[in-house]
């Protein structure tokens, strides 16, 4: 016997809205080497056109990333930007993360102050980060990431691959 067709529609209804949860993110902007920039709470949306996009995993692999987002920036000629994503857990509101994002782009900043002004860095904070990086990259533009050089995937390699099968065009920069 079939359940009634109120309770099928009240699941339903009930995996929709947390895959609406799941998907809903905030962002936070900052160009790099502009101290008089307030960071300025924005939705998510589209990063520009033309960009070569630096995925945030870790400090030092990110550094190693922008090496080659600077070589590759300086041929094709767009900017570089830095896209952190947050993962928030369900228990804690959204715009409430463990590790305030502000504190990981200061920390960024200091150490990325060799590279050029043009730089920026975008912080978004999610539930699920390939929902919220499918939302903020072009499909079109370069996509770099660094990522420990393991024999297993790590969970930044896996997720690099995630975006490689969405279509995204990702170069991989292991690093010890």
């Amino acid at each position: 016997m079939g359940s009634p067709r109120f309770l099928q529609a009240g699941w339903r209804m009930l995996f929709l809205e947390r895959e609406a949860r799941m998907a809903t993110t905030t962002g936070v902007e900052k160009p790099i080497g502009t101290d008089n920039v307030e960071a300025e709470a924005q939705g998510i949306g589209p990063e520009p056109e033309t960009a070569v996009y630096v995925i945030f995993t870790s400090i030092d692999w990110t550094l190693k990333a922008l090496e080659k987002a600077r070589e590759i920036a300086r041929l094709v000629g767009a900017p570089i930007v830095v896209v952190a994503v947050q993962v928030v857990p369900f228990p804690l509101p959204l715009d409430r993360p463990p590790v305030p994002m502000e504190f990981v782009i200061r920390r960024f900043e200091e150490k990325a102050d060799e590279f050029p002004e043009g730089t920026k860095i975008s912080a978004y904070l999610c539930r699920d980060p390939i929902v919220a990086l499918k939302r903020v990259l072009n499909r079109n533009c370069p996509v770099i990431m660094g990522v420990r050089k393991k024999i297993w995937p790590t969970r930044d390699k896996r997720l690099a691959l995630k975006l490689r099968r969405a279509g995204y065009q990702v170069i991989m920069v292991e690093t010890e």
